[in-house]
């Protein structure tokens, strides 16, 4: 999501968030990596998998088939999300960014289907692995290919707060895993004759891909849904608002992401009496604030007399 927190895939520490243009030439950067990256090892895996017939590496070469279909839409997805708000679109284009990362998700589970069902089928008629120290090397390529990927996705990630980026990278980082998977189960096939490996090992890899199916469309449908934001960020959010000293209060807080936008809307409390011009001019500070704490945020403020009286929930 596009907040003032810093997500991570894969533990990396936070880094400052990139303004609006470096945020969109990152985004396009990763995406041609990411589809570049998903033909190339497309094209090492069919020969690789035609020469060895693992089911592991058909597994690991269905995978990268449906990473290629997703790595194009989600290019597509981003430079439409990245396109100004217009007329017909006053918020801007960023949830296709969201609807993409749920086409990925169904993508990646018909993929896990597949490889059940290929791996059931192969459990009861187990096939020896051949050219096995082919599939080793096209193997042990993807998995150096793909960690510099996701270490690269990662730190776009970190900078833009893309949900498109976050997605993709999630799909990759359990790709990571799958090839070191693969890998095991041609040593194990093809070095000890363990046969039973490569299917049992192809439905761990299945099972592992639906979980990162479901992630992924947890975060999409949150975002389409208008999800509020993390209790942590309204916290600070409403933080950062009582810190100016001529603020009174807050409330009716409600939030909501849209691509790298975060949208905050909030009603301030101050003095009754003051003037408009003063009013104004509290709010533009408080704006300011928010917008330095939460890059590429809109920021929308309703003023209201402070009532002593009666105290108004913030998250109402």
């Amino acid at each position: 999501m596009a907040s003032g927190r810093s997500e991570t895939v894969g533990g990396v520490a936070p880094a400052p968030r990139a303004g609006p243009a470096e945020s969109g030439r990152l985004m396009r950067w990763a995406t041609y990596a990411s589809t570049a990256t998903a033909l190339t090892l497309i094209t090492l895996k069919l020969l690789a998998w035609w020469m060895t017939d693992s089911l592991a590496l058909l597994s690991s070469l269905v995978d990268s088939l449906l990473d290629g279909t997703a790595s194009v839409m989600m290019l597509l997805a981003v430079r439409h999300s990245l396109v100004p708000a217009d007329r017909e679109h006053r918020f801007g284009h960023g949830k296709v960014e969201a609807l993409a990362a749920l086409g990925q998700a169904c993508l990646i589970s018909g993929s896990a289907l597949f490889l059940v069902f290929e791996a059931l089928r192969r459990l009861f008629a187990p096939a020896p692995v051949s050219h096995g120290e082919l599939g080793l090397a096209v193997m042990a390529v993807s998995l150096v290919a793909t960690f510099a990927l996701t270490r690269f996705q990662n730190y776009v990630v970190r900078r833009t707060g893309s949900v498109a980026i976050r997605s993709d990278a999630l799909h990759y980082l359990s790709d990571l895993l799958m090839n070191a998977a693969v890998i095991l189960a041609l040593v194990l096939t093809s070095q000890l004759g363990w046969t039973l490996a490569d299917p049992l090992l192809g439905l761990a890899i299945a099972a592992f891909i639906v979980r990162g199916a479901w992630r992924i469309g947890v975060d999409a449908y949150n975002m389409l849904m208008d999800r509020e934001l993390p209790d942590d960020e309204r916290r600070r959010i409403v933080e950062l608002v009582r810190q100016h000293s001529e603020v009174l209060g807050v409330h009716d807080l409600k939030t909501r992401t849209s691509g790298r936008t975060t949208f905050i809307q909030l009603h301030l409390e101050i003095d009754g009496g003051m003037t408009l011009y003063r009013a104004h001019a509290i709010a533009e500070a408080v704006e300011a604030e928010l917008q330095t704490a939460f890059p590429n945020a809109e920021v929308t403020i309703h003023q209201d007399p402070h009532v002593l009286s009666e105290e108004t929930p913030v998250y109402s």
